[in-house]
């Protein structure tokens, strides 16, 4: 079991950046992958970006270049920094915890990318 909590989310301006926190409530290596999703409204939700205990990193196409997924094992946190964001970036973003056969999810925090 474990608990996540979002945080960094907000209004920018396109071409801006932003950084969001997931901080989880046990150690980020007893956890097999930490992923960052994303559901804009009337769409399905998707997976942005995923690291796993290994440091294994994957992004999906249309992040790739402007997100990075990184961890501080120390904090029990994954970051997502995400810069040059478009206002098709904009959505809610979740912050998952993958175990061998069970996931936890976080809240959620508004990412807006609007001028």
């Amino acid at each position: 079991q474990v608990q996540l909590v979002e945080s960094g989310g907000g209004l920018v301006q396109p071409g801006g950046s932003l950084r969001l926190s997931c901080a989880a409530s046990r150690s980020l290596f007893s956890i097999y992958a930490m992923g960052w999703y994303r559901q804009a409204p009337g769409k399905q939700r998707e997976l942005v970006a995923v690291i796993t205990s290994g440091g294994s990193i994957n992004y999906v196409d249309s992040v790739k270049g402007r997100f990075t997924i990184s961890r501080d094992n120390a904090k029990n946190t994954v970051y997502l920094q995400m810069n040059s964001l478009k206002p098709e970036d904009t959505a809610v973003y979740y912050c998952k915890a993958q175990f061998s056969a069970t996931v936890y999810w976080g809240q959620g925090t508004q990412v807006t990318v609007s001028s």
